[in-house]
């Protein structure tokens, strides 16, 4: 369902439901963001099964977007804090004059929040504020749920418009973060409150039955993330070229949990023996010192520095290497891997969290995490496999991921979820 940006404003001065569609909202901290293009192919996914989704956002993006549907779903977005501190106050103000215990309540959640210092204070008062936003941004668009990714700031928002009026929420966990301080995220007390909460791996489920009290497990399904359709639905044959190059690729955000200059130190012992090239896709707060260690290391000529692409970029390039390289050192299941694993590509990458669910000795090289030497190991190991084995290993790859991880088929199950909340 495509919309104007003046369209989706016009969307919430609606009370009536279009006819045919389920009608949800979803809320996310930032929205769109170009890692984060699992959740939009969510919502994308969603509309194709007859669902109307409003787009939230706390935050407006400042990634400068590639792709042009990505361009859109900022078009479509409403910002929660759009800069009118007086509209915020005064929709806060109003709720307290016209439902005073539910205002009390969703205060006591509120100051739940709250840790310590003026910090704190600014924190949990715009937490507040935000809820008010939501709240009346969803009753006059007559919409009763909202699902929330990822369960820190925006799901504290959601839990606390909950408490304003009758509205319910439910939420997708990824991890590592909610996992780094659940205490301090009230995990517990987030699960506890949703209708119910999505993991995105058998490891995430371990994680949030973990941190939740064990009468709310029953709330928590697996719907693992779906591969863009893209990487699964191919409208040109794969080819083989790349795996008879030597050309390594990384596709991720340049951030510390991402280990890209692990990466980059590894790639200094592989090239003192092997003639490679390394292609790192994305960008982030460590480019500076990352190109700095690439200087320093003489890597110039072996290690590029691509910046972000757009997802046909991004297949062109995958397509063109012999595998993908993730070092993380802290995940959640990277939708990276799949489509990697999608193109018939193996994948080198570390034993944490969900990845060992898809990746293992059949689809590629599954290494501890922080060590520079079994990364530097991994990557000879590629360069050294032989195509037809490192085909073998794509082709198992390829049909795990249409098997588990086809958008389409995952959706449909949470939207068996969403339905009767809608």
């Amino acid at each position: 369902m495509t919309r104007t940006a003046g369209q989706a404003h016009r969307h919430f001065s609606q009370t009536m439901p279009e006819p045919g569609l389920v009608r949800v909202a979803y809320l996310t901290n930032v929205y769109p963001k170009i890692s984060h293009s699992f959740i939009r192919n969510e919502i994308l996914a969603l509309e194709r099964l007859d669902f109307s989704v409003t787009r939230l956002t706390i935050r407006q993006s400042a990634d400068i977007f590639y792709d042009a549907t990505d361009q859109d779903e900022q078009d479509n977005t409403i910002t929660l804090l759009d800069g009118h501190i007086v509209t915020m106050l005064w929709s806060a103000l109003s709720r307290m004059v016209r439902r005073p215990r539910a205002f009390a309540r969703a205060l006591g959640v509120t100051r739940s929040t709250f840790l310590h210092g003026a910090k704190g204070l600014v924190r949990c008062t715009a937490y507040f504020l935000e809820a008010c936003r939501l709240a009346d941004r969803m009753e006059r668009a007559g919409i009763r749920h909202v699902h929330v990714h990822f369960g820190t700031n925006p799901a504290t928002v959601a839990r606390i418009a909950s408490r304003l009026g009758p509205l319910s929420y439910s939420l997708t966990m990824h991890g590592p973060d909610e996992f780094d301080a659940p205490e301090q995220l009230q995990i517990c007390e987030k699960v506890a409150d949703a209708r119910f909460v999505i993991a995105i791996s058998a490891f995430g489920r371990s994680q949030i039955m973990r941190w939740s009290a064990p009468q709310d497990w029953r709330k928590v399904a697996i719907v693992r993330c779906g591969s863009d359709p893209l990487f699964m639905h191919h409208v040109t044959p794969i080819t083989d070229n790349g795996l008879h190059g030597n050309t390594l690729i990384c596709v991720a955000r340049l951030s510390p949990q991402k280990g890209i200059a692990l990466l980059i130190a590894a790639a200094a012992i592989v090239a003192q023996t092997h003639d490679f090239h390394l292609n790192i896709v994305g960008d982030g707060p460590m480019r500076e010192e990352l190109e700095a260690q690439i200087a320093a290391s003489d890597l110039e000529e072996i290690v590029t520095l691509c910046g972000w692409r757009d997802p046909q970029s991004v297949w062109r390039e995958m397509l063109g290497a012999r595998a993908l390289v993730l070092p993380s050192f802290a995940e959640g299941l990277p939708v990276v891997i799949m489509e990697a694993l999608a193109l018939g590509r193996p994948v080198i990458a570390t034993s944490i969290s969900g990845i060992p669910e898809l990746v293992d000795r059949e689809t590629g090289w599954i290494i501890p995490a922080g060590s520079v030497t079994a990364l530097a190991d991994a990557m000879i190991a590629v360069l050294e496999t032989p195509t037809e084995q490192l085909r073998a290993m794509g082709d198992v790859g390829r049909e795990r991921v249409r098997a588990g991880h086809d958008i389409d088929d995952n959706v449909a199950d949470l939207a068996d979820l969403l339905r009767p909340l809608a």
